[in-house]
């Protein structure tokens, strides 16, 4: 592929992967209720299903049309979902059933409509992304009222404002259908009843249905059609990367300056772009000479670019190394049609000398009219400035006299083996340098003292400037030549590396920027590093608010103390209602000292960005806005990623709280509807004589619902961080026994083997949780242990640990998931999650020893079938070397 040659562009052929795999959207547009959309839509759904295609209606509002209704007959129709609302049912389009359906088409009505609360998304629109995202064709409606970017145009001629809208790049991603008919006819529809009822057809024809608003209304839709087709055609031949401008559409560029009369050269395009019903631009090429200008040149600059902002204008910085090359990259990427551009009046001496732009842009840029208009003249003031500036630094023409005084010097101590010729090239040496490092007046200074030099020590007659040969006379004028040559060439790449330098300087901003908020994951640190960097990028002021109960807050700020005036505040909110940059060199509220962007992440805004300098002026300049809208971008970006991540974290403790208290439901229905049922059996005999064994009954089923209630108090002191630790030296031995003691009753029909040597040092722990935990192991083995089996409690100390387990004899734990036993509410086999338990007896053995500090295991025996439960006591926790004093062990007092 040839330079120049256009290439694929790498955003087009993005979005070009993005969009396989998902299904396709098409509109049907309409410019009001009525015009057919729906009818439409549906004629075609059935045309498709008579061609085999799996067509299902999902939603559909026919209004009570016959004509409509007799369409949805014969179809399928997904049945709604019922959603109770204020003492009433509303129905909405169940998602969940269409997904699971899995048609190849749907058929959604309505595109702009609000679902009722309570429903997965709050727009139906919404609920159709989630459907193109699942690979469902969708058709659906919308009037052009309901678009997002027109809602306003709308209501100042209809005085009406609709609320549901939707956002533009619904449709720049869709194919767009317009049903439309003649203003006439779709009056004679309303008045002959097909679109409302009587009376409410009177009163639309007397406001909204009005000849004038409908023939806008359907201008409006046409137009609106035509911009996405063409912007859908642009993105595919900007994926293939083919040339040429593909005028379908007038797209009308606007370059602009830091000159007098700019404002005027944005005004005449505005209104050639409204004649010609065109999207327009003001582009202006940062080129190496924008680093010269001054503060009032920056200045008309911005004040420029906000005039085409207030406009309707997209505005486009473009770096490039010359104001011609900027212009033509940006014209055939854009495929613009129009240019305009302005000549200001300069000498004939000054175009001789660089030429004009006007001239080369008409003569480089085919396929495009170039509308040309005078400005003004450029600042005499200006003019000096930069001819002081262009003569170069004196310490360039010092160092130029050392230079060719070395040259003279090596050449006179060399002369006598070397002829003229030789000595003619040595002067090169310093012509070149200084042209390479000062710029071209120093190196035609280089030149002029180089010849002079050559001339008065070299030439016949020596210690003369006469010439008496004319060929020495070409020598004079090479030196003056090499010295121009090498100064337009190095002022060109020098150019071009200051370019490229500053490009790299942007990356690397934005790069470190995104880097350091990518490891941030505390949404209130992420606003004050947001802050922060574009304080100190752009010399600003910065603060950050995000949206609260009481309205917009402070989130950040480079003066945590700093309060945003009324004015101000006016800005922030309206920045963050509408989307659009408010207040200093915005359209709105421009009197505000700071200027407010949006952080916005596809159609929600985050937060408001605020700028301002400390001495006033413009927050940010014209060349640095691009550099400030990819921070933002990426500031959203990071900020929407946090949102989303607290959004999971959400959902994911809503769906445990919702898995909890279904097993909670469960467990409380079975474990204490058992006991109950014995109980009221037990008090039932007793009417008939009370018995030994009825009293025994009464009291195991009274302490297993004890201990039940026991164990959910546990947990919940657990959940609630109230457990009060009293830590103690304990002897294992006896803490075993005791817990044998009281679980007697649930190691009914086991027997129960103690080996815990006596030998076993004292270890840490509080009695009560470490009793609380025995009862919970000793309980689960008996409950789930073989019947006649025996339960083994086995105490260890080997390599610094000492291991107390519990041991008994069964189908044991499924391999690889021994961990989920301590889950709370997790029934596995080989636990007290399925014999009848309630899935907290091991989550509070595990919350017990870890609150002491303890480790907790569980696994299969060693030595045969049967699971194994074990308390591990760190070395830390185990008491050696005690010293007795009076009978009791020190570190127990």
């Amino acid at each position: 592929m040839t330079a120049g040659e256009p290439r694929p562009d790498p955003d087009a052929l993005l979005r070009a992967v993005e969009r396989e795999g998902r299904g396709r959207l098409k509109i049907f547009l309409g410019a009001a209720p009525g015009v057919g959309k729906t009818f439409e839509m549906l004629s075609e759904g059935a045309a498709r299903r008579r061609d085999g295609v799996d067509v299902v209606v999902a939603v559909v509002e026919t209004h009570g049309r016959i004509e409509t209704e007799a369409l949805v007959r014969g179809q399928e129709v997904m049945p709604r979902r019922a959603v109770p609302y204020e003492g009433r049912t509303l129905h909405e389009m169940d998602i969940d059933a269409v997904l699971a359906r899995a048609p190849r088409l749907a058929l959604v009505d309505e595109l702009a409509h609000t679902n009722a609360p309570g429903s997965r998304h709050p727009k139906r629109y919404q609920d159709v992304e989630e459907l193109l995202a699942a690979g469902i064709d969708v058709y659906s409606t919308v009037n052009i009222q309901h678009v997002e970017s027109l809602n306003d145009v709308v209501a100042s001629f209809t005085r009406v404002r609709v609320r549901e809208t939707v956002p533009d790049r619904i449709l720049e991603a869709a194919e767009i259908e317009v049903v439309d008919i003649p203003p006439d006819e779709l009056i004679e529809r309303l008045k002959a009843g097909k679109v409302y009822l009587p009376q409410e057809a009177t009163r639309a024809l007397s406001h909204f249905f009005s000849k004038s608003n409908l023939s806008a209304l359907r201008e409006l839709a046409l137009r609106r059609a035509a911009q996405a087709v063409d912007a859908q055609m642009l993105d595919h031949v900007r994926s293939l990367g083919v040339g040429g401008q593909w005028a379908a559409g007038e797209r009308l560029v606007v370059a602009v300056s830091e000159l007098p009369g700019a404002d005027e050269l944005v005004r005449a395009a505005k209104r050639a772009a409204d004649a010609l019903r065109a999207p327009w631009t003001a582009l202006f090429i940062d080129t190496p000479r924008t680093a010269t200008l001054g503060e009032a040149q920056h200045r008309r600059l911005a004040a420029t670019m906000t005039l085409a902002t207030q406009l309707g204008a997209a505005v486009a910085t473009v770096p490039a190394p010359s104001v011609v090359e900027g212009i033509r990259a940006f014209l055939a990427d854009a495929r613009a049609t129009q240019l305009v551009v302005g000549k200001a009046k300069r000498s004939r001496w000054f175009e001789l000398r660089h030429g004009s732009v006007v001239d080369r842009l008409v003569r480089e840029t085919p396929g495009v009219t170039v509308h040309v208009l005078p400005v003004g003249e450029a600042p005499v003031e200006r003019e000096r400035t930069r001819r002081r500036g262009q003569w170069g630094l004196p310490i360039g023409y010092g160092l130029t006299l050392l230079g060719v005084a070395a040259v003279t010097a090596l050449a006179s101590a060399l002369f006598h083996i070397l002829n003229l010729g030789n000595v003619a090239l040595l002067y090169l040496l310093p012509v070149m340098a200084a042209a390479s490092l000062y710029g071209l007046r120093t190196g035609l200074f280089a030149g002029l003292a180089s010849s002079l030099a050559y001339n008065f020590f070299f030439l016949p007659p020596v210690g003369t400037l006469s010439v008496s040969n004319p060929e020495n006379v070409i020598s004079i004028f090479v030196l003056l030549g090499v010295a121009v040559a090498t100064s337009q060439l190095t002022s060109r790449v020098r150019a071009q590396a200051d370019l490229a330098a500053a490009s790299a300087r942007d990356n690397a901003t934005l790069a470190g920027f995104l880097h350091r908020l990518s490891g941030l994951a505390d949404p209130a640190e992420a606003s004050r590093v947001i802050c922060e960097d574009i304080a100190r990028l752009f010399d600003v002021q910065a603060v950050l608010l995000t949206p609260s109960p009481a309205g917009l807050a402070v989130q950040a700020a480079t003066k945590p103390d700093y309060r945003l005036e009324t004015m101000e505040m006016a800005a922030a909110h309206w920045a963050f209602d509408t989307g659009t940059p408010a207040g200093k060199g915005s359209a709105t509220l421009a009197a505000s000292e700071w200027l407010f962007q949006p952080l916005k992440a596809g159609n929600r805004t985050l937060a408001v960005l605020g700028l301002a300098r400390e001495a006033g002026g413009e927050p940010v300049r014209a060349d640095r806005l691009p550099l400030l809208t990819g921070l933002i971008d990426q500031a959203a970006l990071i900020l929407e990623r946090l949102r989303l991540e607290a959004e999971v974290r959400d959902v994911d403790a809503v769906r445990t709280r919702d898995r909890l208290r279904a097993a909670l439901l469960s467990s409380v229905s079975h474990d204490l509807r058992t006991p109950l049922t014995a109980v009221m059996a037990a008090a039932a005999q007793l009417r008939q004589g009370a018995t030994p064994e009825l009293i025994s009954t009464i009291e195991g089923e009274a302490a297993r619902l004890n201990r039940f209630v026991a164990n959910l108090l546990d947990m919940a002191r657990v959940e609630a961080g109230a457990l009060k630790l009293k830590i103690e030296a304990i002897d294992l031995s006896d803490a075993v026994t005791g817990a044998a003691h009281d679980a007697r009753r649930a190691l009914e029909g086991h027997s129960v083997r103690l080996d815990v040597p006596p030998d076993l040092p004292l270890v840490r722990a509080d009695p009560q949780l470490l009793h609380h935990c025995l009862l919970n192991l000793l309980d689960n083995a008996g409950r789930y242990g073989d019947p006649g089996t025996e339960i083994v409690i086995e105490g260890r100390h080997r390599h610094g640990t000492l291991r107390l387990s519990v041991l008994d004899h069964g189908p044991g734990l499924p391999p690889g998931r021994e961990a989920e036993v301590f889950e709370t509410f997790r029934r596995l086999e080989g636990s007290d999650r399925v014999a009848g338990g309630t899935g907290l007896g091991l989550a509070i053995v595990k919350a017990f020893a870890e609150a002491m500090g303890l480790g907790v295991e569980a696994g299969n025996r060693e030595d045969g079938e049967g699971a194994a439960f074990a308390l591990c006591f760190p070395r830390d926790h185990i008491m050696r070397d005690l010293v007795m004093c009076d009978g009791v062990p020190e570190g127990m007092a």
